[in-house]
């Protein structure tokens, strides 16, 4: 079915490969977006949000990477400049070897490639439309003749489990939230896309929904060939749905590392809170401690040296001098932690005045 549709695209947006299986998909350099306070009072004018400050990364051709952290981290802005809805400080985006917004990958053809699934599947679709003009819009946005992206349209609906002849005339406020949210899964595909965004796509259905499309999602990505990047506050769905995980604090990455690799060994002191704050499974342990104190520092004013000193059990002196930097200390683990990189990991365990277990009595 696909296939067919896939013929109909314009040579101009023929989603190809172009690096071959061995180049990332995406190589984000040094990303930076902060954002100007603004304000009426003069008093109050000026300084800046440290949104994104200076992130790398790579996305891998068929990989699902996912992305973890605070609220507050700079998860959602990283997506948005993946997607280009905002325009970076400085850095720059390379999509298969291809320098984003260059003569060689223009911003429509990039965009044909990559697309995104909002967290709130209501107010990411027009009232106005009905569901089967909402995924046919983007197809004829980009070259596509109205009868074609209407049959694209109503393809797309079936796959994803709603069928054409009862729902393509509804409209959004007529459908459930994880009816909304395959809708929104539709659109994406659309354009037969190389890369989905999924920025919180399932955390605001129940629990049997979010099963649903969970493995919705994981059923495209093989009949498709697709490359996720999912964001996602839920450390579960990140570890049955992803192959990579990259975490981020304060708008900087902290550690990527292989899935269960980063679950067994979490080299960061921020990643072994964050996998501490899991609810317990087992019933005879219960969390007694916070496994982290603590707000987030200001992101208008971050703390000197390492950004997470403030909060951190194993913080030294050199902590709040210096700022580690992302870097290879355990093999294919990347981590940025002057900790690890002097002793090659530290202790895999919480300190004992930090743990977050305690056996019930």
């Amino acid at each position: 079915m696909m296939e067919t549709l896939q013929d109909t695209v314009p040579d101009a947006l023929a989603n190809t490969d172009v690096g071959g299986p061995a180049q990332p998909l995406v190589i984000a350099r040094d990303l930076i977006k902060h954002f100007p306070l603004k304000s009426k009072l003069p008093w109050r004018s000026g300084g800046e949000v440290r949104a994104v400050d200076g992130v790398s990364f790579e996305v891998r051709k068929g990989e699902t990477l996912g992305v973890v952290g605070e609220s507050g981290c700079g998860k959602s802005t990283t997506a948005r400049l993946l997607m280009q809805l905002i325009e970076q400080n400085s850095g720059e985006l390379i999509f298969d070897a291809l320098g984003v917004g260059s003569a060689q990958l223009p911003m429509k053809r990039y965009r044909s490639q990559v697309q995104m699934v909002f967290q709130d599947s209501y107010s990411s679709l027009n009232p106005r439309l009905t569901i089967e003009e909402s995924i046919a819009f983007t197809a004829r946005v980009h070259g596509i003749d109205a009868a074609e992206a209407s049959a694209r349209a109503r393809a797309l609906l079936d796959r994803v489990g709603l069928e054409p002849t009862r729902f393509a005339g509804r409209y959004p406020h007529e459908l459930s939230g994880g009816q909304r949210q395959r809708v929104n899964i539709a659109r994406a595909l659309v354009l037969r896309p190389r890369l989905v965004i999924l920025d919180e796509a399932v955390s605001a259905l129940d629990k049997s929904v979010e099963a649903q499309v969970l493995n919705l999602l994981l059923e495209l990505k093989a009949e498709f060939d697709l490359t996720y990047v999912f964001i996602s506050h839920d450390l579960n769905v990140i570890r049955y749905l992803c192959d990579r995980v990259m975490v981020m604090y304060l708008g900087k990455v902290v550690e990527v590392g292989d899935t269960e690799t980063l679950y067994a060994n979490p080299a960061h002191p921020y990643t072994r809170a964050l996998l501490a704050s899991m609810p317990a499974m087992d019933p005879d342990h219960r969390t007694q401690v916070a496994p982290l104190a603590g707000d987030p520092p200001n992101p208008i004013n971050p703390p000197s040296g390492c950004s997470f000193h403030p909060r951190c059990a194993m913080a030294q002196d050199v902590c709040s001098r210096r700022a580690p930097q992302l870097s290879d200390a355990l093999a294919g683990h990347p981590v940025a932690c002057l900790m690890a990189n002097v002793d090659g990991g530290h202790s895999r365990q919480m300190p004992a005045a930090a743990s977050p277990l305690v056996a019930a009595p």
